[in-house]
């Protein structure tokens, strides 16, 4: 049979079998639908039944497009169909139409290869427009060839396709050290370290969704993803609802904190000091020193006066403190206090009778001596209480218990003491304070302190992980959760939520008070983070992992590395050894595995014409690449300018907006001066990096710029 035959045949199969898969998908849809509209929220159980139904809904939903585009064929004759979403079968005792590609048995889809065929004979990468299968790639696994790329053709393939400004997924796609990475334990935080084109955030996003699928629990507290930027979070933004996952918040450093936002701008030397790890020891012990000192505490209850001893309210005060934020020490002083003025108002009760009984013991004994003769009876009540013997029974001590505790004056005075603190108030005040910095920031050099005490009023980017600190050691003062359904929309409005995991983009870039963030909503330091130290352009000074998470992290962190590019063409990659030498590095380029075809060119340009050089080149690339996209990368200082001259449609940003971002065709503007930024020469290797298929330069001549 000639291959167009064979071509056409296997089409036809695996298109019966999807439309068998989307059929029991619609069927699923409505019994999903139905279930919906009977779930009556009563209790939690109702509730939580209502999340899951609806959650899964969603997730059949989304996988309308290539919800099949894999199938395995064992050696043992068993076949399973990979797609984007599981498909049960007909009947419960069914095997699934559709096997999710973060199942177990869906692994050798991304790990087999010839030389380790895993079992499997044959794998089949299957290419979809809407439901309509397009083409088919298959791979004989027979224990032949060298081991190379997983799937290479449908990878290529998939690398080849135009880029629409927004971010796919791979998981027809994945590579065998992707996908070890994908599937790595969730425990501890794993570091890793991929150069341009390696895929780093496709992995950190399809782990999030695998380790969603295999460990439910983590759903349940739902993931966070920090981005460098809101414009890299929009282009990463449909790749997880693709996947099936609505548990996961997303946010920058700079939007984590609700209800703020920087006001300012600040230079990168204010960065790099408010950044340093050093702060959080010094803010720790500022809000410790806030606590009022141990002292004889005056109570008065009933017009009577009493006093807590100064050894008792010391006593309580290392007790309350111990392991707490600021205000849930004093909730938990208050509360030690009531027990302690309870015993004191009880004692004082039973020794003011008793002092008023001594005067009057004879008289009552004559009394009841009396009342025993004339009563025959010889009936005596058994009554016990403060009315009758001066001692408070238990029920009368608790009574006054909570007469004490739900007594308004008496909370007032204690607030009065120990009142309330505003961590924006208090972060404030200290900021702009060269004395106190002194004391509590011993680190800080004199000019330093200056530097950081003129700042104007407002909070600038470095200024929200210190608040964030802040607000953490002071506490929410009776701070009341959102109700909403979903767990994103629960754990997006509340400062203190704990997640299942977070996953960090360009983590290379945190300083150390962004990775106490990290770490504050991540306790169990479930954390996955990507990078690449090449391509860091932070205001911090740290050049390796170790320095950017050992002061946080401690040796609660592996490293992973990505080493082959998949993105950028060889002949982009060539151009970039000189670059990381002169930027310093020790580390290799990756391996690029493709090629464009597309030798990069550089052009030379007047100063006064390079406006409109950029826009005509960028409308060439644009026509060049029709259906794809174009990017420009510019020294910063020239981005608004170039921002008016080109199309709307072609974003100009400097190496730092484009972290993370790719484009089909990349012209980069004035390298030179992009050099001479701060770490310029990683910025510059940033901005190499960003195309898919075709780089140009324009180089602004030296003798006209003179």
């Amino acid at each position: 049979m000639p291959d167009h035959e064979i071509t056409d045949a296997a089409i036809a199969q695996e298109q019966q079998a999807l439309d068998i898969a989307l059929a029991r998908r619609d069927e699923a849809i409505g019994e999903l639908t139905a279930r919906l509209d009977g779930l009556v929220e009563e209790d939690s159980v109702a509730a939580t039944a209502r999340r899951s139904t609806r959650t899964r809904l969603i997730e059949l939903e989304r996988a309308d497009s290539g919800l099949v585009f894999g199938r395995l064929d064992a050696l043992d004759g068993e076949v399973w169909r990979i797609g984007r979403v599981g498909v049960p079968g007909q009947d419960e005792l069914d095997d699934p139409l559709v096997l999710d590609w973060r199942a177990a048995a869906a692994r050798p889809f991304y790990t087999a290869t010839a030389v380790e065929p895993q079992g499997q004979a044959r794998r089949r990468h299957i290419r979809t427009e809407g439901r309509r299968v397009i083409g088919v790639d298959d791979e004989v696994l027979d224990g032949s060839g060298d081991g190379g790329l997983v799937g290479e053709g449908a990878l290529l393939a998939a690398l080849d396709e135009r880029r629409t400004g927004r971010m796919g997924t791979a998981v027809a796609t994945l590579q065998r050290e992707q996908d070890d990475i994908v599937r790595a334990p969730s425990r501890g935080a794993l570091v890793v370290q991929g150069g341009p084109g390696t895929g780093k955030t496709v992995v950190a996003l399809h782990r999030v969704a695998y380790l969603l699928f295999a460990h439910p629990e983590l759903a349940r507290a739902g993931v966070l993803v920090l981005g460098p930027s809101q414009r890299f979070l929009d282009y990463i933004g449909s790749v997880l609802p693709a996947l099936g996952e609505t548990a996961v918040v997303s946010a920058t450093c700079e939007t984590i904190l609700p209800g703020v936002r920087p006001e300012r701008t600040e230079s990168r030397r204010l960065a790099e000091i408010k950044g340093r790890a050093g702060w959080q020891d010094a803010l720790e012990q500022h809000v410790a020193s806030l606590v009022p000192s141990a002292q004889d505490l005056p109570i008065r209850w009933e017009d009577e006066e009493y006093v807590v001893p100064r050894a008792t309210v010391e006593r309580l005060l290392r007790t309350a403190c111990s392991g707490r934020d600021h205000h849930s020490a004093r909730r938990a002083f208050l509360a030690q206090l009531i027990d302690v003025a309870t015993d004191l108002v009880a004692g004082g009760t039973a020794e003011l009778l008793a002092s008023a009984e001594e005067g009057l013991e004879d008289i009552l004994g004559s009394v009841d001596a009396s009342l025993a003769r004339d009563d025959d009876r010889g009936v005596t009540t058994g009554e016990a209480g403060a009315a009758v013997d001066g001692e408070l029974t238990p029920a009368e001590i608790e009574a006054l218990r909570s007469r004490i505790r739900a007594d308004a004056p008496f909370a007032s005075r204690l607030w009065q003491w120990w009142p309330d603190r505003d961590p924006a108030a208090e972060l404030a005040t200290l900021l702009a304070d060269e004395e106190t910095l002194a004391r509590v920031v011993p680190g800080l050099g004199a000019g330093e302190r200056a530097l950081v005490a003129a700042e104007p009023a407002g909070w600038a980017p470095s200024d929200i992980p210190l608040l964030d600190a802040m607000s953490d050691l002071i506490g929410d003062d009776g701070q009341v959760g959102s109700q909403a359904e979903f767990t994103a929309d629960r754990a997006s409005g509340r400062r203190d939520w704990v997640y299942g995991h977070v996953v960090v983009d360009e983590a290379q870039e945190l300083s150390p008070m962004e990775w106490q963030m990290v770490a504050r909503r991540a306790p169990g330091y479930s954390i996955t983070a990507v990078g690449d130290i090449d391509q860091t352009e932070a205001a911090h000074t740290h050049t390796s992992w170790e320095g950017i998470v050992g002061d946080v992290l401690g040796e609660r962190w592996r490293q992973s590395r990505l080493t082959i590019c998949y993105r950028t063409p060889r002949e982009v990659m060539a151009l970039t050894g000189e670059v990381l030498a002169a930027a310093g590095s020790d580390n290799e380029p990756p391996r690029a595995v493709r090629s464009s075809g597309i030798d990069p060119w550089t052009r030379q340009v007047d100063e006064g014409g390079l406006p409109a050089a950029t826009a005509a080149a960028a409308d060439e690339l644009a026509r060049r690449w029709t259906g794809g996209t174009v990017g420009v990368v510019a020294p910063a200082v020239r981005v608004p300018g170039l921002r008016a001259a080109v199309r709307p449609d072609v974003p100009v940003v400097a190496p730092t907006g484009a972290k993370g971002l790719e484009w089909d065709a990349v012209l980069v503007v004035d390298p030179d001066d992009i050099i001479a930024e701060p770490r310029g020469h990683n910025g510059l290797y940033v901005a190499l990096t960003r195309c898919t298929q075709e780089l140009g330069q324009l180089r602004v001549s030296t003798t006209s710029a003179q």
